[in-house]
Formats: C-alpha cells, structure tokens, sequence
C-alpha cells in the first residue's frame, strides 16, 4: 500500500453534544479517538490535531489556530508537523469509531502510484473535480475522462468515501500532500491569510477526486458520532 501518514483532527465543539470533548467518548471501552488513531496503526507520523491527553506513544500533537478554528485550520497544523518527504496522507475525523485499517488499505489501493494518470474510478465513472465538475487540464480543453481516455496531465489528487447517497465523506480520505498543501495556500491568499472557519469543500475546489464506495463487510467506515444517539449505534456496532 506504501508509506503514508495520518493527520486526525479532533478540536470540534461538539456543539450537539454539549460541548463535550467528543472525541474522547468511549465506544466499545476505546475512545473514538483512540479508534481512529489505531486504524492508522501503520501511518507515519501519525499526527493529531487537538487536546493531546493521554495519547498514544509516538503520535504527535498540535492545535490548529486559533483554537476551534475549524477543519481546514486544523488540516494546515497538521500537515506543518509532517515530515517533508510525505507525498501520502490520511485525513480523518476523530469520531469515526468504526474506521479499520482495511477500510484505509482500500483508499490506498485507488490512489496507488500506478493511477498517477488515470482519471476513471472502478466503476467506469470519471473522478471529478471537487466541486462536482469535470476535471480540465492545463491548455488541454475539457477532460476525456468521461470516454475512458486518461488526461496525462492531471492526475487523481485524493480518494475518500462516499456514501449511498452519493454524499462525499472528505475528512475520511486520503491525499496527495502537495494537492492539500496548494489548496491551503490558494484559500489563505482567498480568505486574507486566516483559514478560521474556512470549509472543507473550499480547500478541495479544483481538486481531482475519485470516489470510493465502501464495499467491504460492516457498517460504514464513514459513520460518525455527531449525537449522543450516534454514539449508541457505534456502541451497538462493535459489540
């Protein structure tokens, strides 16, 4: 699957919860964000975004700032601890409680070295830009992609989820470094230099992205625990 690293954000409010430290929340005797943190037993680093109580060894600890600024803030803290030749990483919510490491080895599977060019999905759809649209290389007019003909100057910047309903899932993904890292830089010029508040969706625009489907046994990898009802399915679910 190759080497790859693992940023997990986890400085939510939790605001539907009260305010909780959510992801420290027990499922199945584990805290979500120790679930999560394991799924990604073999990243490297493993780095996560927000209180770093008890953590397990070996993983590195940041805030986004301010504190509370939101995911895309909580992205840039992350991705600024990791080490400089990580081409690959993980992008995850901490309360994902039924993230497995198969569920990360598929998403590393669809953004293979081999793919570098490729622009259809399994399925035989094409990967599409973030916001929806069909991907247009540089000076090369619209993308073949949907003919089945690759792109050879684009390639797929990231993978994640997607949910029966066609919903994406981005904060349970993987991705190019260098994708996020522009995409971060594109929306502080946007924004005046501050990424606080700033939304997932806008850090992904223009970016290529395939959609994986889950296909594996067991509830989804994507489930999060935004209720305290959420949280009792999660706790059903690994029983």
């Amino acid at each position: 699957m190759g080497t790859y690293a693992a940023v997990v954000l986890a400085g939510g409010a939790a605001r539907r919860m009260g305010g909780v430290d959510k992801p420290a929340l027990p499922v199945g005797g584990l805290s979500m964000r120790d679930r999560v943190l394991a799924a990604v037993g073999d990243a490297a680093p493993r780095v996560l975004v927000g209180p770093g109580d008890d953590v397990p060894d070996g993983v590195r600890v940041t805030r986004e700032d301010p504190p509370g600024g939101g995911p895309v803030a909580a992205t840039a803290a992350g991705l600024a601890l990791l080490d400089p030749d990580t081409t690959l990483v993980a992008l995850l919510a901490a309360d994902l409680p039924l993230l497995t490491r198969a569920a990360i080895g598929d998403l590393l599977t669809h953004l293979a070295p081999a793919d570098s060019a490729a622009l259809i999905t399994p399925a035989g759809s094409p990967a599409l830009a973030a916001d929806g649209s069909s991907p247009v290389a540089p000076g090369n007019g619209p993308s073949r992609a949907g003919t089945g003909c690759a792109d050879p100057e684009r390639r797929i910047d990231g993978v994640c989820f997607v949910d029966a309903d066609g919903r994406r899932q981005s904060l349970c993904g993987v991705w190019r470094v260098a994708a996020l890292r522009a995409g971060l830089a594109r929306l502080a010029t946007e924004r005046g230099g501050s990424l606080a508040g700033a939304p997932v969706r806008g850090l992904l625009a223009g970016l290529v992205v395939r959609e994986v489907p889950w296909a594996g046994d067991g509830p989804p990898p994507w489930f999060d625990c935004d209720t305290d009802e959420d949280v009792r399915r999660a706790e059903e679910w690994v029983r």
